[in-house]
Formats: structure tokens, sequence, C-alpha cells
């Protein structure tokens, strides 16, 4: 048994040594004093991508002996990201790093793999990551995406690896949703209908687990965004030390500028989030048609708010899905009689957000087990009263009673559903609310998000990366690292 073990061991050794071998053959050296982040739509529009432009900002700032690279696909240049990065995300970042084009980035979209979606993605990932890799190997590998499964690969190269985790691949949640049989986004209705399916299912999760776990490892610096993705990573990644929660960045300076007190002409909700399916944009309509069938039965002051009350779906576009997807929701809305009282607002700048959050009233969230959910904290530092899914970030850290003063109860900073009925009721009483309530529960919740703030992130996001940040060296004029 022991010559076994020692055989074993022997023959990965020897595959270790001869995967560095051909990977060195084939990529080009280090780039010292480079730092470069893993971001194939580093120019999309959601939370994701402000804690990857907020994070090159702090390097800008703080480390301005850095060299800076962003791994992206599309076919803009730094200009127009920076840009773009000024107009979505209200962030002002110089464009002095280089973009490292990745072509083939689309093979990560979910869309291309109607089955083993989670595996198809995994290697895609990987092909994507050894595409950026023979253009450039950074000193410091920073991965914001949560595509783990190239860390092995980027280590193998050279680079040094520092993970900011959005949301696990694979979660225990997950897991437990196919052993329950519990149809989802991420289990369907035909698979948890099925005993064997769903047996098999669990299988391929428990398999993708343990492969999510062992690639894990080979990150030096692990952070999270929340409780929530803390807890799971904790579980399934095999690291010695517990990752750091790192919150991401908001610019609640600006929204709290905001007035409090909103005399409106006509009554607003909002939702802020991408148009991706997992956002279940489709509930929030069945909410507020479910909230309007109830308000037409009260012949009173909340019935007349709320049946006067409209819905904006504010959300960043990305492709041809997307655009799909956003028809969908409007002839759902036609279906269920309020197309009248939806209007959609897509790929809106910082300012235009800021605008339509300063004269709402409620913000909707309706996505299960969101990691994070920095439109939430958006919401509340507007002082716009969140509606949030009860899980996940809103539920951990976000939407959570504000401390009163000493000897008086808590105050709410918001609501948290589960259901469609919860949704409605939620949606009619912050509605119906008397001004002076509202300004109760707006002011808290503001309190609350003032955490959140772009500040805090860059502090301790410098901080956590101090151990594997590339050491000082003198200032050099900024250069194209590929030519």
């Amino acid at each position: 048994m022991v010559i076994a073990a020692a055989t074993t061991v022997g023959c990965l050794a020897a595959a270790v040594l001869a995967a560095h071998w051909w990977i060195h053959r084939r990529v080009p050296p280090v780039a010292k004093g480079t730092v470069a982040f893993f971001h194939p739509f580093a120019d999309g529009g959601g939370g994701g991508e402000r804690v990857l432009w907020a994070a090159v900002q702090a390097l800008q700032m703080q480390r301005p002996d850095v060299r800076v690279a962003v791994y992206c696909g599309g076919t803009v240049d730094a200009r127009e990201l920076c840009k773009h990065v000024l107009e979505r995300f209200n962030l002002s970042v110089q464009p002095t790093f280089t973009v490292v084009p990745l072509p083939n980035r689309d093979a990560l979209l979910p869309g291309r793999y109607p089955r083993f979606t989670m595996l198809a993605q995994a290697a895609a990932s990987v092909a994507v990551a050894w595409q950026g890799l023979r253009q450039l190997v950074p000193e410091l590998w920073i991965d914001t995406t949560g595509w783990a499964f190239q860390y092995p690969l980027t280590r193998l190269a050279g680079a040094r690896v520092a993970a900011y985790v959005h949301y696990p691949t694979i979660s225990t949640d997950m897991l437990q949703r196919v052993w329950e049989r519990n149809a989802g986004y991420t289990n369907s209705d035909d698979v948890a209908a099925s005993p064997l399916k769903s047996l098999a299912k669990l299988a391929y999760y428990h398999a993708m687990a343990l492969l999510y776990g062992c690639v894990g490892a080979f990150a030096q610096v692990v952070m999270v965004n929340s409780s929530w993705t803390r807890r799971h990573i904790a579980a399934l990644w095999w690291q010695w030390r517990r990752p750091q929660r790192v919150y991401p960045p908001c610019d609640t300076r600006a929204l709290q500028a905001l007035p409090l007190d909103r005399r409106l002409k006509r009554i607003y909700i909002v939702s802020v989030a991408q148009f991706r399916p997992e956002k279940d944009h489709a509930l929030q309509l069945r909410a507020l048609a479910a909230a309007r069938d109830k308000a037409a039965a009260r012949h009173d002051s909340v019935g007349d708010a709320v049946l006067g009350a409209r819905l904006r779906l504010i959300g960043s576009c990305r492709n041809a899905e997307d655009e799909a997807r956003i028809a969908e929701l409007a002839a759902l809305a036609e279906h269920l009689g309020i197309g009248e009282q939806v209007e959609f607002v897509v790929n809106a700048s910082f300012d235009k957000l800021r605008a339509l959050l300063g004269d709402a009233v409620a913000g909707l969230h309706t996505m299960v087990d969101e990691h994070f959910g920095i439109s939430v904290v958006e919401y509340m530092a507007a002082g716009v009263v969140p509606i949030a899914h009860d899980s996940g970030g809103p539920r951990k850290d976000i939407v959570l009673p504000e401390p009163a003063a000493e000897g008086a109860p808590s105050q709410p900073t918001g609501y948290r559903c589960t259901s469609l009925a919860q949704y409605a009721d939620a949606i009619i009483e912050v509605v119906g609310m008397e001004q002076v309530d509202r300004l109760r529960v707006a002011g808290a919740a503001r309190r609350r998000a003032a955490q959140f703030s772009d500040q805090r992130f860059q502090k301790e996001f410098l901080a956590c990366l101090v151990d594997v940040l590339p050491l000082g060296r003198d200032s050099e004029p900024p250069r194209n690292l590929l030519q």
C-alpha cells in the first residue's frame, strides 16, 4: 500500500512538472510589476463590473507604480472603457491600463450549453484564460468573475492568484434544492419531477463541487462580497484561511444627496437589475399585477395610490439574448394587463439612474440567493424603501434593522419577501404608507447603506492584497504591455 501511494504521488508530481514545462514553453515571461484583472465582460454594466473598476481605480490612486491590465472581450479600448465606466458607474478611471483582448469570451455564455452547462462553462473559462495568458502573464492575476477553474493553469503559468468571489459557481443551497427536488432557476421542473434525474444531477453537482473546491485551493488570496458567499466558499474551497469579506463598492455619497421628502405627482416603483433570467423580473410584474388586483377592491386612498403607481425596470442589455428577454417581459406585462404601468429603461447612465431613484418610493429585488445586492444598497442610499428577496446578501448583510437610540426599538430598513403574495402586500404597504412613516424607514435605510461605500471597499481590497501585490518600483511612463 505504501508503494502504491508513493507511485501515485510520483505520477502526480511528474504530471505537474510536465504541465509546467509545457505551459512555460507557450506563454510569455512573467511581466514583473504587473497586476491583471480577469473579467471577460468588463464592458458590462452590472455590479460585478463596478467592483472591477473600483479596484482598478484603487490601484491607480494608491499604487501608481504598478502596471495594470484588464483581460476583456469585445473591441473596446481603454479610453472607451473609461468613458463607459464614468457614465455607468460614476467612477473616474484613467486609460493608462492595457486591454488584453479575449475574442473567444462568448464561449462563457450559458445559452450555448443547454446540457451540462456548469461543466461546459468551466472548460470554457479555462480556454478563455489560456487565450489571455498566451498574450500576457502578470505577476498578480486577480479574478473578479468567480471562474475558479483556471486558477491551476494561471499558477502554473507563473502568476500569483487572488480571487474576489461574487457568487459560488455551485453552492450547498443548489445541492439542497436538487436533493429536496425543488424546481427553480438552477433545477428545471423536468429534473425536479424525476427521482432518477434528480439522483443523477445530485451526483453531477457533487462531482462539480469537489472539483470546485480543489481549484479554489490555488488562490493565494480569497475575498468574498457577503456573509452568504463567505459561508459557501468556506465550506467548498480547500483553504486554510477563512475568506475575507470585502463588501462591494456603492456610490452612496452621490445617492445620499437626494432628498428623502418626495412629493411626487406620480408614484414610481423601480427595479435595478441586469436583464438576466436569475433576476426574475417576471415575479416583479406578477407582484405588481397582484397588488393592483388587491388595490382595486379597497376603494380607498391606498388603493388609488397603488392603481396609479408605475414600475420602471432599469437594467443593462448585453446582447441579443437580453433583448429577447426584455421583449418577453414586455409581452408578459401586456398579458397581465399592466403594459401601460410598466416602463423599460435600458443601459441608463449613472446620472439617469440617480434621477430615476430620486423619483421612486419603492425598489424591487427578486433574485433568490443574490450574493450581495448592490442595487438594494443603491435603493437604500437614495432613500428608496427596498422590497427584497429574503435570502442571500439582502437577508444576511443589507436589509437589517438599524439600531435606534438607547432604549428605543430598532428601526426597520425595508421589507424581505419570498412569495408573490408577500411582494404584493409589501408593494401596497410601501406605496400606501403615510409620508412620515416612509421617511422614518427611508432614513434608517440610508443610515444602513452608508457602510457600503467606495472608500471602504478600496481600503479593504488593497489591505487584503498587501502580501501578493508586486513590490514597489520606480515610476515609469504607462506603456502597452502587449508590445
